[in-house]
């Protein structure tokens, strides 16, 4: 989750790591990386690209954002998009926010309607978040326009997991269901992987005080797997606190590989087909 638009970090970049390929990074936002147009996110994705990482998915957190991503898409082949707004923004879901996200959503590069959900961190710690129940009745529309759409639906989850699932068996899941960052422990992802959804790892599962998530990693079945950045936040070990861009991507992928006993290469050509095919590209 992002709460502007600004690097929170002042750290150096880290290395470009030794490449590693097929990657693709599925939840990242190349906006708060610093692109701004289209030379830039051509940068942004060259970097990436220099390390292995062959596609991401740019998501948009607000609606400035989410006309954003839609234009970064068409910027490059490599880049495509997700819409909706983030659940602490959920108060800005006008009537014509809802009208402007819903054309966007139609957009033909445009693969999944995220990121939403819901935050329950952020109400009463920042400004103008929005409340759970505004939060709750944002998520229920983004369900509705993600099966209106028959796109995936890309997730926020923080600190919310029976609030989330209560939510979702209320309104009656779409098809495809992404957990983006997911971070919680082995019996969220068992319940998660029960009903088939798809759970998607960042940086947070190379920190080794997150206990939780890295029992619960193992427990994910291969093709339900999915690997990100989040950058410019999450930057995996031993880089932590630094920013995060695309190019970061194998350092996490090589540490869930050493978590999960397999090949890096493998993990990387599982996940970046998994992408693929639950963002509709192949």
């Amino acid at each position: 989750m992002r709460v502007s638009s600004k690097r929170s970090v002042e750290r150096e970049a880290p290395p470009t790591p030794e490449p590693l390929t097929p990657l693709f990074d599925a939840h990242t936002h190349l906006d708060a990386c610093g692109a701004h147009d289209a030379t830039s996110v051509r940068a942004v994705m060259d970097r990436a690209a220099a390390a292995g990482v062959q596609a991401a998915v740019t998501v948009a957190d607000d609606l400035a954002s989410a006309h954003w991503v839609t234009r970064a898409a068409d910027a490059d082949e490599r880049v495509y998009a997700a819409v909706a707004l983030h659940p602490t923004r959920a108060g800005t879901l006008t009537e014509t926010a809802r009208a402007e996200i819903e054309a966007l959503a139609a957009h033909p590069r445009v693969v999944a309607i995220g990121e939403t959900g819901l935050d329950l961190y952020w109400p009463g710690r920042l400004e103008g978040c929005a409340d759970p129940h505004t939060q709750r009745d944002a998520f229920a529309w983004h369900i509705d326009l993600a099966k209106r759409t028959g796109k995936p639906l890309m997730i926020h989850n923080r600190d919310a997991d029976t609030e989330v699932l209560d939510v979702l068996r209320a309104e009656g899941a779409p098809e495809t269901v992404i957990f983006h960052c997911f971070s919680s422990g082995p019996e969220m992802a068992h319940t998660c992987v029960d009903a088939g959804w798809i759970l998607s790892l960042s940086g947070t599962v190379s920190f080794k005080n997150a206990r939780d998530l890295r029992e619960a990693a193992p427990r994910i079945p291969r093709e339900q797997l999915l690997v990100e950045t989040d950058a410019p936040f999450l930057t995996p070990h031993p880089y932590r606190g630094a920013p995060n861009e695309p190019y970061c991507l194998p350092y996490t992928v090589r540490a869930l590989a050493e978590l999960l006993g397999v090949s890096a290469t493998e993990l990387a050509q599982v996940t970046s087909s998994n992408a693929r095919r639950v963002y509709r590209l192949s």
